[in-house]
């Protein structure tokens, strides 16, 4: 065999196994009707139906290409509120990943919007995006502007929270305060180690994976807690999968991964960081660091940070995951809502 077809079945083979099940007899949603990501119920944990919409942003359409009628999705609760939180998404997900914060900070008193990120949920999927972390930041201040927001609190998790990080470093003066959910960014990707991810991760991937393997990537390598509650994670990411739109968010990964792992803007620019910070993780977070390239215990990687980051704060939330705003939910929302008291 020749080596580069060896090398070409030991990534996909890596990257199957970085999304291996967690184990057999789970229960199956492949036998209901596909579900488009338009037809997601954004509700919360009450049953009620979030007020939802979308924005065109004519200037970011224009600055990258894109299609006249591309649309950001968004949903936004208490408007009144005078200080306005802006929640953004990880890697594979969409806005609904922060059901357990949405209605309680509306609840405090906050504004609240989260935000579709372009390529996922309800908003468009252009495949002209170049969906680095750079881009995804303008599109989050294209957000905040079109809607009137002065000084966003930006709460961002994991690819969001490396997006938050850049916008922070690119207008350091505009918004009021980090919330760095378990966030990549402060991890170190070697160019052979980007290109590995260019080359293991590709759209054919993605759509291959069987019901098994999801139930793997989402409530084994995601959560350290899984609770059967968050089972809707698992049914709409199948059911999604045999409609006309997976294959355009199946990219927006592909290209995402790549703008993840390009980060040395964002580590080498932290201290360009003017507003106060936190960095909240769990220490059983089984994605940040890479397991398959670094091996690091999560602290070391977020210690970075916090290092580089002028007055930041560290938080290790014990027990809990990488997707810890629904993995330790009540702990999490503790410590954001202690945070922004302190502001």
């Amino acid at each position: 065999m020749r080596k580069s077809s060896l090398l070409s079945l030991l990534i996909a083979g890596c990257v199957a196994a970085l999304m291996s099940a967690c184990g057999a007899g789970v229960k199956s949603f492949a036998d209901k009707d596909p579900l488009p990501f338009a037809a997601y119920p954004y509700v919360g944990l009450d049953g009620k139906a979030w007020p939802h919409d979308h924005l065109i942003l004519s200037d970011i359409n224009a600055a990258y290409g894109l299609p006249a009628n591309t649309t950001v999705s968004y949903v936004e609760l208490n408007p009144e509120g005078k200080q306005t939180i802006v929640f953004i998404h990880g890697l594979g997900s969409y806005l609904k990943f922060w059901r357990y914060q949405l209605d309680t900070f509306a609840q405090q008193g906050y504004r609240v919007i989260a935000v579709d990120m372009l390529g996922y949920g309800k908003s468009s999927k252009p495949a002209q995006f170049p969906y680095t972390m750079e881009a995804m930041a303008e599109v989050i201040r294209a957000v905040v502007r079109a809607k009137e927001i002065e000084k966003p609190i930006l709460v961002g998790h994991s690819m969001g929270g490396q997006t938050a990080l850049s916008y922070a470093i690119q207008y350091p003066d505009e918004p009021k305060a980090l919330v760095l959910t378990a966030p990549a960014g402060f991890e170190t990707f070697h160019k052979r180690e980007q290109a590995w991810f260019r080359s293991a991760m590709t759209v054919a991937l993605i759509k291959s994976q069987s019901e098994q393997n999801i139930w793997g990537s989402i409530a084994r390598n995601n959560f350290y807690n899984w609770k059967p509650e968050y089972e809707w994670l698992i049914e709409e990411r199948v059911r999604v999968v045999p409609t006309e739109e997976f294959n355009s968010y199946a990219y927006a990964n592909v290209k995402s991964v790549q703008g993840l792992s390009s980060n040395d803007f964002v580590r080498t620019s932290l201290d360009r960081i003017k507003v106060p910070t936190i960095i909240i993780h769990g220490d059983m977070d089984r994605l940040i660091p890479s397991p398959y390239m670094h091996g690091a215990p999560t602290r070391d990687i977020m210690e970075y940070g916090h290092a580089n980051i002028k007055g930041s704060k560290l938080v290790t939330l014990e027990g809990c995951g990488h997707t810890i705003q629904m993995d330790c939910s009540d702990r999490y929302n503790a410590e954001v809502k202690s945070f922004l008291k302190g502001l």
